[in-house]
């Protein structure tokens, strides 16, 4: 299909592979992501989530395997790919001795957009940085550059935004305010896929998909990702919860033993075996349970406790 017959799939691969020497970073990866739809990448660090996502751009040139991005070629046209993504890479990758207006100059140029100031100053009214256009990028705080990262991807209007761990390192304000941006650009039909080690992420995407070892071993919305963990969870409150903790990661049947405030979630996958641990405590650390259903986050330990990460 052409990239103007605006495939319903944004991104369709099959089979993708890359490796390193003898390390194989990408292993029969197949992913299709719906355009407009906002898809989470998870998986702990080494799992392959960076490399398929420049493999995606045409940044990396897969090992094997097919498919397309926007309707191009992932073997065959990474350039024409690269035309139409915006890719937001894990670290700050601006001139920081160039003012915010400079440095989206600087990348409008590369883009050859035309009308350059109009897209520029439309850009930064839209990200809210219109104000801070004289400052020095490297004077701007881990919110605010992660604005002008964002707004420098958005310049020459893709049709896909890749982000790499895009609020790595900023404050909570700053990451739901740059959420709320996304769900903006996606409204607008713009496809993101997104990785990140938030949970709270993760649950804003409408789907999310869970690498290990460079495949896909999970993947549908969060609620269908709890539902199919097959997963037990019980929630213990009480006093000396934190003793409570320590002593259960170290009895068998138990996979996750979390303190969340003053309640501990333990979980694992055999009911049983998780009613005998909580028994075995002494009474000193004896907690009132009841079993409830499992959060992103249980569910994500124990996906990184079965991948060994």
């Amino acid at each position: 299909m052409s990239a103007d017959a605006g495939p319903s799939l944004a991104i369709d691969v099959r089979h993708l592979r890359k490796s390193f020497g003898e390390r194989k970073v990408v292993e029969d990866l197949t992913l299709q992501v719906p355009t407009g739809e906002i898809c989470g990448f998870l998986g702990a660090n080494g799992s392959g989530k960076t490399t398929t996502i420049r493999m995606l751009c045409g940044l990396l040139t897969p090992d094997g395997g097919e498919g397309t991005c926007l309707g191009f070629d992932v073997l065959k046209e990474p350039l024409k790919i690269r035309r139409q993504v915006g890719y937001m890479t894990q670290r700050f990758s601006f001139y920081e001795d160039l003012t915010v207006a400079e440095n989206l100059e600087f990348v409008a140029r590369l883009y050859e957009i035309a009308n350059r100031q109009a897209v520029i100053a439309d850009v930064m009214r839209r990200m809210g940085i219109a104000d801070r256009a004289t400052q020095l990028a490297g004077q701007l705080s881990g919110g605010w550059k992660q604005r002008l990262a964002l707004s420098a991807c958005i310049l020459h209007d893709p049709k896909l935004l890749l982000l790499d761990e895009p609020t790595a390192g900023v404050d909570a304000k700053a990451r739901r305010e740059f959420w709320d941006m996304i769900h903006d650009l996606a409204g607008r039909g713009l496809t993101v896929l997104v990785s990140t080690h938030y949970m709270d992420e993760a649950e804003r995407c409408q789907r999310i998909v869970y690498l290990s070892n460079g495949r896909i071993v999970v993947q549908g919305t969060a609620p269908e990702v709890v539902a199919n963990a097959g997963l037990i969870t019980f929630e213990g409150t009480g006093r000396d919860i934190d003793r409570a903790s320590r002593l259960l990661r170290q009895t068998p049947g138990v996979e996750a033993a979390a303190v969340f405030g003053r309640t501990l979630h333990v979980a694992g996958s055999d009911r049983e075996a998780l009613r005998r641990a909580i028994a075995s405590l002494p009474e000193a650390a004896a907690l009132h349970w009841e079993e409830v259903e499992p959060r992103l986050e249980d569910v994500f330990i124990h996906l990184l406790s079965q991948s060994g990460g």
